[in-house]
């Protein structure tokens, strides 16, 4: 049986009466993968990846990591689990330095509590270069606001790389970007790859998400009705089945790949 680092069994998450999740089960693999998340507006998938992230916690279901069940899920335990997430807006302070940037709220400090700035400056360009960051106009001390989307996201990505992240959820990272900086985070993330993290990868965007993936999950009204691996399908069949799920509110066969296996 393959190795999974992380697998989500029987989750399932409502805000009232409103059914976020029902029963979704998800695992990413042992060895590096990069697995998109898809589906339509309301599918569950900002519910699901902060159940995964440890914002939410699931109203029942089990979480396991490397086998293991871990109870109490949280913020902690998810980083601890080394799972970072880069949401859709970066959460980046554009006129602050690329350096600031990635260490932020776990800034290097000395004896007295001073920030090693030098240090930091040192370990962030040796991230950016590490995920392909070649452009020499910009350093660890430049300003993020002179920076372009891409770039920012690359940002994003290598403060995630520098906490060792073993599973990297990007949350929508080529919303309003061109083509040429969709591409600019697509390196990013196979970078991150290479390296040896997974990626989560979310987005409306069919042919980005075919682009850099391998797997894709979709989702529809907070079940998970489709698993796809690359090579049997094409984007445009996935652009297929997402409108096909939409008009006939498809529901996955009990015992199928939604219900817990493949």
């Amino acid at each position: 049986m393959e190795t999974r680092f992380l697998e989500l069994k029987n989750i399932t998450k409502s805000f009232g009466k409103v059914s976020a999740l029902d029963r979704v089960n998800l695992f990413i693999k042992g060895e590096p993968e990069i697995v998109a998340l898809i589906g339509d507006n309301g599918a569950g998938k900002s519910t699901l990846i902060k159940i995964i992230s440890g914002v939410l916690q699931p109203d029942s279901g089990e979480i396991y990591v490397k086998a293991e069940k871990v109870d109490h899920w949280s913020v902690a335990k998810a980083r601890a689990a080394r799972i970072e997430t880069v949401y859709q807006d970066r959460a980046l302070v554009v006129q602050q330095t690329i350096a600031r940037n990635i260490f932020m709220g776990r800034e290097k400090t000395g004896f007295l509590g001073f920030v090693r700035g030098k240090e930091q400056s040192i370990e962030s360009d040796r991230l950016m270069r590490m995920i392909g960051f070649t452009s020499k106009v910009f350093s660890s001390d430049s300003v993020v606001a002179k920076l372009s989307g891409g770039e920012r996201g690359g940002v994003a990505i290598a403060r995630a790389m520098y906490f060792e992240a073993d599973l990297l959820i990007l949350d929508e990272p080529t919303t309003a970007l061109s083509l040429t900086e969709s591409e600019k985070v697509f390196d990013f993330v196979r970078k991150a790859k290479e390296r040896g993290t997974s990626c989560i990868f979310i987005s409306h965007n069919i042919y980005h998400a075919y682009d850099v993936a391998e797997r894709f999950i979709i989702l529809d009204r907070g079940r998970v009705v489709r698993e796809i691996d690359k090579e049997q399908t094409t984007a445009e069949k996935l652009v297929r089945d997402l409108q096909e799920i939409a008009h006939r509110g498809h529901r996955p066969a009990e015992g199928g790949v939604g219900q817990g296996g493949r």
